[in-house]
């Protein structure tokens, strides 16, 4: 191409595809724009789920002005919320996600979506797919769940939620008692150079040979004992770590203290060395959500102790 077409080739008008086209040229190309993912906890929200006086409602732990997001986000990939519902009364969700996990806070009731139906109590984990409604109904006392989704992740690509019958995520219960069963055997395992907590974690069969609860997130029931310490650590998935007993808890996070308050959730961002320790006189118990799903597909979970 000669000089003289050049100029007349930059002359002629753009075409509206080309006018969308944005070229970087940075000399880091792994600069971005995003806000980082602070450390926070969500205790006003708390508070609201824990007030008698809060009305059947979802409560969401959204930190869409942190993170710089056109739609609710508790971090870039996931979003939680309280469900508070009246003793007796129903509160219908309908989530745009691949999934929904939920961990009974307080209370007993029962959840149906479509054919599906769990009755559940304190201290239960249960999954449905997403997409669909969810009914959820108090007994006799009030009740409080705690639910996590991906619905940033499918926002972030303006992505539906797959059809039920294509959904890989099953409608599943982990009763308390059978969460209880595990832990004894947990507990009683030996200490070695290995080990990153006393956890047990919840997934089905139909995402094995992971064991992710829905196929970008991971949750655990993590605990540690009285006077423990869990050692420094980072991976490159997200954390919102919700203190089921936080009395006496504190985090270490980037270097900075997080004390816990229980029935809060805080969040530990990716790569932050960060570690627990429990100076109080009981079990420390937490429900972690972890988007490590994403990372563990891609190879790339980043896990270490330094």
């Amino acid at each position: 191409m000669t000089v003289k077409d050049a100029v007349r080739t930059r002359a002629e008008p753009q075409s509206t595809y080309e006018r969308r086209a944005r070229y970087h040229t940075s000399e880091n190309p792994f600069t971005f724009g995003y806000p980082p993912v602070p450390a926070r906890q969500f205790l006003a929200e708390r508070d609201r789920a824990f007030d008698p006086a809060t009305p059947t409602s979802a409560i969401a732990l959204d930190a869409a002005g942190d993170l710089g997001t056109p739609y609710p986000a508790t971090t870039p990939t996931l979003l939680c919320r309280y469900l508070k519902m009246r003793a007796g009364e129903q509160l219908r969700a309908a989530f745009a996600a691949s999934g929904a996990i939920y961990y009974v806070m307080a209370g007993s009731g029962e959840s149906r979506n479509a054919a599906d139906l769990i009755k559940w109590s304190t201290g239960d984990v249960f999954s449905f797919p997403g997409g669909g409604e969810t009914t959820h109904r108090a007994g006799g006392a009030d009740s409080l769940l705690f639910v996590a989704t991906d619905e940033p992740l499918l926002a972030f690509e303006r992505l539906s939620p797959p059809a039920p019958q294509e959904s890989v995520v099953d409608t599943a219960h982990w009763p308390a008692h059978e969460i209880a069963r595990r832990f004894e055997t947990v507990w009683q395992r030996p200490v070695t150079e290995n080990t990153t907590g006393h956890s047990v974690m919840f997934s089905t069969e139909a995402l094995a040979p992971g064991y992710m609860t829905i196929p970008s997130i991971n949750v655990a029931i993590n605990t540690l004992a009285a006077g423990g310490d869990q050692r420094p650590h980072r991976h490159n998935g997200v954390a919102v770590t919700l203190a089921i007993q936080g009395e006496g808890i504190y985090s270490m996070i980037g270097g900075q203290r997080v004390d816990w308050s229980t029935g809060a959730a805080q969040i530990t961002p990716a790569t932050l060395l960060h570690s627990h320790h429990n100076r109080g006189v009981k079990r420390m118990r937490s429900l972690v959500i972890q988007d490590e799903g994403l990372h563990h597909y891609t190879r790339t979970p980043g896990f270490s102790f330094d």
